[in-house]
């Protein structure tokens, strides 16, 4: 423990008066990290804020509420408390973890602090570590955690990275520290646990320092992948950017720089939810950037879909696209100007245009009223000028039109399902010219000059 106080003391720079919020769950770590925050401030004077969150998930929370904040008003140290009222992710450990630190956010906040500590300690580490290998990952996420990172604009310092769990009962036992015991930490259901009780008593009993061996491997590993990251950061915005990867940049890279690159967007998107990613993810995508089809899709974790499409490869949230997809997933009357996807489609008069913008119908050849829906499989049209038919994935391939863009494309049919046009594409045989006989003519209004870039 004398390690981790002078870490706190000697390396973290703490100014006078600086506000630090420490996360305390009650238990025998956060209770002895608080107590060197005590030991802290009669050298440096600083203002103690502790976080504590109720899980609201153990009949016993509340008890542990009130033991934390007893324990703060006895010491003179702030007090701020949050009880999480439900859940609705399936992965209750993520989500809690999710809704914990935004509240230690909002804590800062309030404070001015750019500091958060944790009670994260050695033996926390090996777990982490062992349990980043078996499940798989990346460099720096075998690496487990570090004494100290950087988010968003604070720090998360971890000074009882040094010390192991028998070290912090000691610390607690000497100095008399009182703290609350959680019964879920001694079940086997939870991976972690399994690895707590059955695994590193092995390692403990093979070297009694593991922890600072483990230590060095982790900053070993952190300080590869930070001079990778280095490298890779230096043209990632031209490789990557407004969620599209160009491939061809991507290749010309070294393939350790370019699953950095992979891994590195799944951060990007993932954010919080990072740990529903591992390696297998990532050689999923390489291997869809690095295949000979042009136009292919994987789908991932919580509905991001990435789609190649010929030189590019785009990175979607389908739900957060959803509302663009649904109009036409089903069939919308064709009334007069109807918005689908940026198009505004017109019912007119008269037009000189002749091109694939416009479309002009006799309603004898054809059955009212008409409906726009989005493309089927087996999709076939009669395009007007050729004998047969075609169908409208060999038009979509043909013309070069992405897989993103053909599940939003608007096709026009008659209530027989029969496609009547393609717009921007393709006119079907249906299609009048401007010198035979017609009674219906709708226009497409593009805002853009090419109807591909409005997609």
């Amino acid at each position: 423990m004398k390690e981790a106080y002078d870490y706190l003391l000697n390396k973290c720079s703490f100014y006078e008066n600086e506000s630090l919020v420490v996360a305390i769950s009650g238990g025998p770590d956060s209770m002895a990290l608080l107590h060197l925050l005590i030991k802290l401030r009669e050298n440096i004077k600083i203002n103690i804020i502790c976080a504590h969150v109720n899980h609201n998930v153990r009949k016993e929370s509340n008890k542990e509420k009130e033991f934390v904040e007893k324990y703060c008003k006895k010491n003179n140290i702030i007090f701020e408390y949050m009880k999480i009222k439900g859940y609705g992710d399936n992965n209750f450990h993520n989500e809690a973890r999710n809704i914990r630190y935004k509240f230690f956010e909002e804590v800062m906040k309030k404070y001015n602090s750019k500091v958060l500590l944790t009670a994260h300690h050695g033996d926390d580490l090996i777990e982490t570590v062992l349990m980043r290998i078996v499940r798989g990952s990346t460099i720096k996420g075998y690496a487990g955690f570090s004494k100290e990172s950087i988010i968003n604009d604070y720090r998360i310092i971890r000074p009882l990275i040094f010390c192991t769990k028998s070290e912090i009962e000691l610390y607690d036992k000497e100095n008399k520290i009182p703290y609350v015991i959680d019964a879920s930490n001694e079940k086997d259901k939870y991976t972690r646990n399994r690895y707590r009780h059955n695994i590193l008593p092995f390692f403990k009993k093979e070297d009694k320092n593991v922890n600072k061996k483990f230590l060095k491997y982790s900053e070993t590993l952190l300080e590869y992948s930070n001079y990778i990251d280095k490298i890779m950061l230096s043209d990632f915005n031209k490789i990557y950017c407004d969620n599209k990867l160009n491939i061809n940049l991507y290749l010309e890279k070294d393939n350790v720089i370019q699953k950095r690159i992979i891994n590195y967007i799944f951060e990007l998107i993932y954010s919080d939810d990072l740990n529903l990613i591992n390696d297998v993810h990532i050689d999923i995508v390489n291997k869809l950037i690095n295949s000979k089809k042009p136009n292919s899709s994987v789908e991932l974790p919580n509905n991001i879909v990435v789609t190649r499409e010929y030189e590019y490869v785009y990175f979607t949230n389908v739900s957060n696209d959803a509302m663009s997809q649904t109009n036409i997933n089903n069939k919308i009357l064709l009334e007069n100007n109807i918005k689908i996807n940026n198009m505004q489609f017109t019912y007119i008069d008269n037009e000189q245009d002749n091109s694939n913008y416009v479309c002009r119908l006799n309603s004898k050849e054809i059955t009212l009223p008409l409906y726009i829906r989005g493309k089927k499989d087996g999709d076939i049209m009669y395009v007007k000028g050729m004998l047969g038919k075609k169908k409208i994935k060999d038009i979509f391939i043909n013309e070069k039109i992405g897989i993103l863009d053909r599940s939003k494309w608007p096709i026009i049919i008659d209530s027989n399902d029969n496609i009547v046009w393609l717009p921007g594409l393709k006119k079907s045989k249906y299609n009048k010219e401007k010198f035979e006989k017609y009674d219906i003519i709708i226009k497409c209004v593009n805002k853009e000059e090419k109807w591909k870039q409005t997609m």
